[in-house]
């Protein structure tokens, strides 16, 4: 009897543990299905993973990504916010120059969610405008700042001719300046075409190396958000 009751509640465990990594192996789906116009994740039939880069602010950490990328020989997606870039355009034309993707941030860092057609319309404008005439870049991907958006932000956006992007991990390292921190969410349960948030910190450069290897060493191809689109 009592052996009987020890295997039953070993059943029970398995039964619970399973059903909790099914969940948790489906809420990266159902997250991806919440608006099959928004995107947060790339082609799952590929290799391909982005790093992507949102930036509104600073530039003393930039070059030293754009170095640790080209050692690795990495080309990623930079969002960049249409009020930094503005104050930074050589530096926004040495990240283009060196291989890598722009893509429209907003203009002054909104929470877009917040605004009417008009603004949201505006603040993904003006940046567009600013790349536009300044690099002779037309860019087709946008990033709403703290991934606050609507249905009438994505609306503004489709419009506009863009793709909104979200992210399948992001390493939250703007607040949490913790490299070994940084690095686990860059790279826990990393699968094809996941789209990880960062932002230019000391303790993202830090961790970057690491990361960078990591995904080279199983298997995936870090890349732009366009590749992983594919």
């Amino acid at each position: 009897m009592k052996k009987s009751r020890i295997v039953a509640n070993v059943v029970i465990v398995f039964m619970f543990v399973a059903l909790i990594g099914l969940s948790l192996s489906n809420v990266r789906a159902q997250k991806v299905q919440a608006d099959n116009r928004v995107v947060y994740a790339g082609n799952t039939q590929s290799t391909n993973v982005c790093f992507m880069i949102n930036v509104y602010q600073g530039n003393e950490y930039i070059e030293d990504m754009l170095d640790i990328l080209d050692v690795y020989k990495v080309k990623t997606t930079f969002f960049v916010g249409g009020c930094w870039a503005a104050k930074n355009l050589d530096m926004v034309s040495k990240i283009y120059s060196r291989g890598h993707e722009i893509a429209n941030h907003g203009f002054n860092h909104r929470d877009q969610d917040k605004l009417d057609y008009d603004g949201n319309i505006q603040e993904i404008k003006a940046c567009h405008e600013l790349i536009s005439k300044n690099l002779g870049v037309e860019m087709h991907l946008f990033a709403p700042p703290s991934g606050a958006y609507n249905t009438t932000t994505v609306d503004a956006a489709i419009n506009l001719n863009y793709t909104t992007i979200m992210w399948t991990h992001d390493t939250i390292d703007w607040r949490d300046q913790d490299e070994n921190l940084i690095f686990k969410r860059a790279t826990k349960n990393l699968s094809n075409g996941d789209l990880i948030l960062m932002h230019p910190t000391k303790k993202t450069v830090d961790a970057l190396t690491d990361i960078l290897a990591f995904a080279i060493n199983n298997g995936f191809n870090p890349t732009t958000v366009s590749n992983c689109l594919k």
